[in-house]
């Protein structure tokens, strides 16, 4: 069998964790800043976790994280 390639657009977009779990940014935080109120873009400014029905695709993305 051949390797597998690992998507490289995931993989600067995904973080995996000790405990395999994917991390992402969130969105929407880089401009336009003024009109949005400070505890949305603090809550904008953490990481979240990738949603269960996106984790296998995820996985399938980034072969050799997990």
């Amino acid at each position: 069998m051949p390797k597998l390639k690992t998507h490289k657009g995931a993989q600067k977009r995904f973080k995996v964790t000790g405990k395999k779990k994917i991390l992402y940014n969130k969105a929407y935080n880089s401009h336009i800043l003024t009109k949005k109120s400070p505890k949305r873009k603090r809550r904008l400014g953490k990481q979240a976790l990738v949603s269960k029905a996106d984790k296998k695709t995820i996985k399938d993305m980034l072969p050799y994280r997990f």
